[in-house]
Formats: structure tokens, C-alpha cells, sequence
């Protein structure tokens, strides 16, 4: 089988059999001293039925309308979603969990960053402590060296002019030798004593401070007995005032007592012996006129006041009753003008609803032509315009291929 014949078989898309057959037959007719199917044949051969077998396989996928969803693949895109939601999840919580140790790291950083800064701080109150008390300038070994008072405390020993001294002689190098070794032991010694100073003030101070606790201790004691000492007499003078005070408030009352029966027997004499219950028509007269008496001293009406009241009493009596008479006689007249309304508005309620049935019936009447027509129009299609239906034939021929 040539290479031309393998070129037009993968063209026609043969199967392996046709492909074997097709070569059978060319051995066939192939002379005798040709040559056999060789490797690259069987190659082909296998790839053409790979392919067919993959094309019937996206045929059965393709073609079931179970797993078909709109011409894509929906197990696989659902999978993919949820690989990819799972990711996103993993993601997220990785990225939550960094977010946290980073917050966690940079609360961290500030609380080490705050303490090395205070440590810092009393690192350098320290040192300047120190350099202040323990490191001064005029205890340094080399201070003469560089003292600005040098010349001010050593006399000349030397004539300048007589040629003695020479430029760069130290004349007194053993001595000052000696100086700086005594200033040495000085400040060593003066060191120590601080030193001792310094342990021997603090136990002096946590001496204080406990006699000073002690001391406390012994004034709060002292002051809490003279507090509950206070209280006691405190308490004991207010029982004492609280006592007086009963006894003035009870001799208060009982004078009180005495003279609310004096002022009660007088005002019973008063009231006895006024002019309230002895009925004197002076007493209830006015200096705003004859008509206006007192209330407080008022003790009724005479007879013909009497009369004239109830005569009075009378005439309104009778206005009451021509006013009810009068508002009944509208009432009526109000209830025959609702119904006279109400008859009219059940006669124009009734022509709406003839005329609105009318309607109804017009409608009714046109939906039915209308239907008929439909129904016409739709005959003349099934008899006249829509004569030849495609057959079960002509949607077979579809949908035979993957591709």
C-alpha cells in the first residue's frame, strides 16, 4: 500500500477493516516482487480506527439527550466549577490565614518595637546618669593634657630666655605620672565609697520604708479607733438631740392641742350667735346691687323669685320643644331628598347595567365571528397552502454525523 493510497484513505475517513480489505486487494493485484504492508501501514491503520472509535464516542455523547445540554459537555463544565469554586476556597482561606498572621506579626512588631524603644529610653537614661556622676571630664587620667586651667595651676619653673627649656621637654612627666596615679586611686576608692554609699543608702531607704509602713499602719490604726471613738459620741449626740427634739415637738403638739379646742369652742360660739344661722336677710346684701347677693350667705329665694323662675322655666320648656319640633320636621324633609336620590341612582345604575350587557353581548357577537374566520383561515391553510408535511424522512437525514 503506497503512500498516495494511505493519503486517500484518510481523506474518505475508511474504518481499519476497509482499510485491511483495501490493502488485501491491492496485494492482490500487486506483482509478485513488491513489497508486504509494512509498520507505517499498521500505524495508520490503528490511528484511522483511534479516530473512529473516539467519533463514535462523541456521537453517543452528543447524540443522548440526557447528558446533551445545549451542545456542551454540562458534567464536565460542572465539575470544572466546582474545582475551580474549591480553589477559590483554598485560596481564600489561605489568603484569610495570611491576612491574620500578618496582622498578628505587625501587632507583634509594634509591642516589640515599643518595648526596645523603652528599653531604649532607659538604656540612655542610664548611660547619661552615668557619664553625669561616674564620668566627668576633671576625673579623666588624661584631663591635664587638655585642661584649659593647665597653665593657671603650674608656675613656671624655668626662664623662658635662659635656653633651659626646649620645645616638647616634659620637665615634669615623673610628677605628673605620679599625680595621675594618685588621681587614679583616688577615683577607685572614690568608686568604692559610692559604691558602698549607694548599698548602704538603699538599706537605709528600705529601712525608712518599712518603719514608714509600719508607721502607716500604726496611724491608720489609730486613726480608725479615733473614727469609731467619733462615731460613738456622734451617735450618742443625736440620741440626745433626736430626745429633746420628741420632747419639744410633744409639748408643741399638746399647746397646739389646746389651742385648737380654744379656736374651735370659739368659732362654734361665733357661728351659734352669727347672722349665717340665725337667717338675717342683711347678711347676704352686696354693694354690687339688689340681684347679686353673697353665695357664702345666700339662704334661697323668696316667692316671687320663686315665681318668676319657674315661670322663667316655662317659656324655655316650650322653646325646647318648638326647636325639637322644627329639627324633626328637616330630618324629615332631609330623609324624603335621600330617597328621591337614592331612587335615581338605582334607575341610572340599572341603565349601566343594560347598557354595560349590551357591550357584553357586541363583544361577545365579534369574538365568535372572529373565531369562525380564524377558523376558516386555518382550514385554507391545512387544506390548500400546507398540502405537502415533511415526513419522518426528511428529519431523519439530520443529525446522522458528530461534525
Amino acid at each position: 500500500m503506497t503512500i498516495l493510497e494511505c493519503n486517500s484513505v484518510r481523506r474518505h475517513g475508511l474504518a481499519a477493516e476497509q482499510v485491511l480489505r483495501f490493502t488485501r486487494n491491492s496485494l492482490a493485484h500487486r506483482p509478485p516482487n513488491t513489497e508486504v504492508i509494512t509498520k507505517e501501514d499498521r500505524k495508520l491503520a490503528a490511528s484511522i480506527e483511534r479516530r473512529r472509535q473516539i467519533e463514535e464516542e462523541r456521537k453517543q455523547r452528543i447524540f443522548n439527550t440526557r447528558f446533551r445540554k445545549i451542545g456542551i459537555d454540562k458534567e464536565f463544565l460542572d465539575k470544572q466549577v466546582a474545582e475551580k469554586k474549591q480553589l477559590r476556597e483554598v485560596e481564600q482561606a489561605r489568603e484569610s490565614e495570611l491576612d491574620e498572621n500578618l496582622i498578628r506579626g505587625s501587632k507583634l512588631a509594634l509591642l516589640l518595637e515599643k518595648r526596645q524603644e523603652e528599653e531604649r529610653r532607659n538604656i540612655n537614661r542610664d548611660i547619661e546618669n552615668f557619664r553625669r556622676h561616674c564620668q566627668r571630664a576633671e576625673d579623666r587620667r588624661d584631663y591635664d593634657l587638655y585642661d584649659p586651667n593647665a597653665l593657671k595651676k603650674v608656675a613656671p619653673i624655668r626662664d623662658e630666655g635662659s635656653g633651659h627649656k626646649f620645645e616638647g621637654e616634659d620637665v615634669n612627666g615623673k610628677g605628673r605620672s605620679k599625680a595621675q596615679q594618685e588621681q587614679t586611686r583616688w577615683w577607685i576608692e572614690k568608686q568604692m565609697d559610692e559604691r558602698v554609699q549607694a548599698e548602704r543608702d538603699q538599706q537605709e531607704a528600705e529601712k525608712a520604708y518599712q518603719e514608714a509602713v509600719i508607721s502607716r499602719d500604726k496611724r491608720a490604726m489609730a486613726l480608725d479607733q479615733m473614727e469609731r471613738e467619733c462615731r460613738r459620741r456622734l451617735n450618742e449626740a443625736t440620741a440626745r438631740f433626736n430626745r429633746a427634739l420628741a420632747e419639744e415637738q410633744e409639748h408643741r403638739r399638746h399647746c397646739e392641742a389646746l389651742q385648737d379646742e380654744e379656736d374651735n369652742k370659739a368659732e362654734i360660739y361665733n357661728h351659734v350667735t352669727g347672722d349665717f344661722l340665725t337667717e338675717a336677710k342683711e347678711q347676704a346684701e352686696s354693694t354690687r346691687g339688689p340681684d347679686k347677693p353673697l353665695a357664702t350667705r345666700y339662704k334661697g329665694m323668696t316667692a316671687d323669685q320663686l315665681r318668676a323662675f319657674r315661670d322663667a322655666q316655662a317659656l324655655q320648656m316650650k322653646e325646647i320643644e318648638r326647636m325639637k319640633l322644627e329639627e324633626k320636621r328637616r330630618n324629615e324633609d332631609w330623609d324624603r331628598l335621600m330617597n328621591s336620590q337614592a331612587v335615581v341612582a338605582d334607575k341610572y345604575q340599572r341603565e349601566l347595567d343594560r347598557r354595560r350587557a349590551n357591550i357584553q353581548k357586541k363583544v361577545a357577537e365579534e369574538n365568535l365571528q372572529l373565531a369562525h374566520q380564524q377558523k376558516s383561515h386555518q382550514e385554507y391553510l391545512n387544506r390548500v397552502l400546507y398540502k405537502n408535511k415533511p415526513t419522518a424522512a426528511y428529519f431523519e437525514q439530520f443529525n446522522r454525523d458528530a461534525r
